[in-house]
């Protein structure tokens, strides 16, 4: 595996990651009501617990893209 094919993984995965943080975020912001209901079948939980939880969630994942796909591809790009 050369540095090249390395770093198109990375941009590939920054892609698909932040996409589908995106898409999640869209979901959740648009249609949250129904991501709550669908969500309260399984679990019984106030509204306000599932809103921290969803607000911790997006914290993480925005942070774990970052420093898991966007910071190697930088430094490959910065390097190669």
């Amino acid at each position: 595996m050369d540095i090249t094919m390395l770093r198109d993984f990375f941009m590939w995965c920054t892609i698909i990651n932040g996409s589908l943080l995106i898409f999640s975020f869209l979901v959740c912001g648009y249609a949250g009501n129904w991501v709550y209901k669908m969500h309260s079948r399984w679990f019984k939980i106030p509204r306000k617990s599932f809103d921290a939880i969803l607000y911790g969630f997006f914290g993480a994942m925005k942070i774990l893209v970052l420093m898991l796909n966007l910071v190697p591809y930088v430094a490959l790009v910065i390097i190669s």
